[in-house]
């Protein structure tokens, strides 16, 4: 066995694993680690913050479905990750992220940047509520082993980030160790589902008038596009999946009819909500998807029976009561619905199909109302910018978002058509998100175009990271929707109080930040401006072709509520209690 420092042994592990990239700042307290991968075949990136080091890492898991690796020093390097493991933990996106810690002689000593008062060494305290497991590597010889149980819990079950803190002598100290092989440790098979409980659920799917498919982003990372779009052409039922599954079936597609929620389709919603039998995989039914669980308005279970099919047991009948939960894969479990509902009954017709009829007709209607949004007013509306942004992209590109308004258009209006090509952060609304992730998705795939959809506000959370991408020369395009504020809260301001009650949430106009300049002086080689809504195409166009980073600025409404999006379900966001 070789002899190897504690730094060796997690370059050589995250060799064995296929890890592409290690994603970091060094600090004092990870130089010992870090120097190991000069004889990496491992590549380091250099963000600019650990928060889009964690949303680097979390694009590129969410485009490949494989981790990343992210390393930080010891202190507020470490706290930093903090917002990105928790965004990955929410959205089960694996990642495995590597802090300094202090030497192991002197925990509890209060060395610079240590978190001791509670307890010594105590940061792995903040990263249990937001990662799947913790470890603390006291001895070098335990590395090996926590690396492999580290990475082993990351990627099976359901995904998500794994912290490991890694004392500043144990990332130095040697030993004789032999590096373990990943595939001794992984699961060789998916877990099904209990064949009584799946023949329960076709039973149900086989009989009903009006069913509907409601695929979650456990969907998306098990793969199971091929057997969702399968299931639903048999049964002729309407795809109605979660913004964390978007691109699962193409959304030019006849079963696609958009998605459930406060700022879902209106066809999702009508579907979703008049439906006899609601077939839901890999799906949490969190409260934007569901209008707050307000009974009628995007689904009413029961009556609608309900089959939840989750790999995670918790998740089952946590906001809804089941007819029938499956414990199980997505990918497995859909698959042996398909199997056994084609046993019960052939392939539904199309012809006198007054199902399948409604559903062509609703969804006719939603995209009518998009339509008529696409106007050439100056300034343009978001949903106009989103169009011009269609129409310029290739149908296998990837778009990238983050929180706020931009995102509350993208999801329910701009179509995708491939599965693992729109990154967005879901469950933890996370600003600033895309910025990195679109880096972190172009190394994924680094033969698709990548656009990250920011708003001004979200933009300069994390604007830094476009430094990243220059000086690894990655191509990615960033349109910057530019409406002067934190519009998404603004509004939400106005509906509640009124505009004379609006604060905090509008920036000056006439001092607001030049993004050309700002573009200009990450020396980013492609940056333009655009006012008139006919010149965006071609612009994005010559964005997207440019070989290099590049920035487009669409100049968009501030206040007309077009801008903003189609609100068809409900959201509860209470109310302020006054004495009228």
């Amino acid at each position: 066995m070789p002899t190897l420092t504690g730094g060796e042994i997690i370059a050589k592990y995250l060799e064995k694993e296929g890890v592409e990239y290690l994603v970091g700042i060094p600090g004092h307290g990870s130089t010992n680690l870090l120097d190991a991968f000069n004889d990496s075949d491992v590549e380091v990136i250099q963000p600019r913050h650990e928060q889009g080091a964690t949303h680097l890492a979390d694009g590129y898991a969410r485009a490949s479905g494989d981790p990343l690796a992210v390393f930080t020093s010891i202190g507020p390097g470490a706290t930093n990750t903090v917002t990105g493991a928790a965004t990955a933990y929410v959205d089960s996106i694996p990642m495995v992220i590597f802090t300094g810690a202090p030497q192991t002689h002197e925990y509890g000593e209060g060395i610079l940047q240590e978190l001791d008062r509670q307890k010594p060494g105590d940061f792995p305290s903040v990263m249990e509520p937001v990662t799947k497991r913790s470890f603390v590597v006291r001895d070098v010889e335990r590395l090996p082993r926590i690396l492999r149980r580290a990475f082993q819990i990351a990627v099976t079950g359901r995904p998500g980030p794994v912290h490991v803190d890694v004392p500043m002598d144990v990332q130095g100290a040697a030993a004789d160790v032999e590096i373990p092989d990943p595939e001794e440790t992984r699961t060789h098979s998916r877990p099904g589902g209990d064949p009584e409980s799946v023949s329960e659920a076709a039973d149900l799917l086989a009989d009903a008038d009006r069913p509907v498919i409601v695929p979650g982003g456990g969907c998306m990372l098990g793969e199971a596009w091929d057997e969702v779009q399968a299931l639903a052409e048999h049964l002729k039922a309407p795809v109605i999946p979660t913004f964390q599954a978007k691109g699962i079936i193409p959304e030019d597609h006849e079963l696609f009819v958009g998605y459930a929620g406060w700022i879902g389709s209106s066809a999702g919603n009508e579907l979703a909500s008049n439906a006899d039998v609601v077939l839901a995989i890999g799906c949490r039914f969190s409260d934007l998807h569901t209008s707050s669980f307000e009974q009628g308005v995007s689904f009413e279970i029961p009556p609608s029976k309900l089959i939840h099919v989750d790999i995670d047991n918790t998740e089952i009948g946590k906001n809804y009561p089941v007819e029938v939960g499956i414990l199980g894969d997505a990918k497995v479990v859909t698959d042996q619905l398909h199997d056994a509902v084609t046993d019960r009954v052939d392939e539904v017709p199309i012809d006198g199909n007054d199902y399948y009829d409604e559903i062509q007709r609703l969804w006719a209607d939603w995209q009518e109302q998009v339509e008529q949004r696409h106007t050439d007013d100056v300034p343009m509306s978001i949903s106009r910018a989103l169009a011009s942004l269609r129409e310029a992209l290739p149908r296998e590109g990837m778009i990238v978002s983050s929180a706020g308004q931009p995102q509350e258009i993208t999801n329910p209006e701009f179509p995708v058509y491939d599965p693992q090509t729109n990154i967005s952060c879901g469950g933890f609304s996370t600003m600033g998100f895309g910025v990195s992730a679109a880096i972190g998705a172009k190394l994924a795939e680094p033969d698709r175009p990548v656009v990250d959809i920011e708003g001004d506000g979200s933009f300069l959370m994390c604007n830094q990271e476009v430094a990243c991408a220059v000086e690894h020369d990655i191509d990615v395009t960033w349109l910057v929707v530019n409406n002067n504020g934190w519009k998404s809260i603004r509004n939400l301001q106005v509906d509640k109080y009124g505009w004379d009650r609006v604060l905090d949430t509008e920036f000056d106009r006439e001092n607001d930040v030049d993004f050309v300049k700002m573009a200009e002086a990450f020396s980013i080689g492609f940056t333009d401006r655009v006012v008139k809504p006919e010149n965006l195409t071609a612009t994005l166009e010559e964005a997207i072709e440019y070989d290099g980073p590049a920035l487009v600025e669409a100049v968009v409404e501030p206040d007309n509520p077009d801008s903003g999006a189609i609100i068809t379900g409900e959201w509860d966001l209470a109310d302020l209690e006054t004495d009228d």
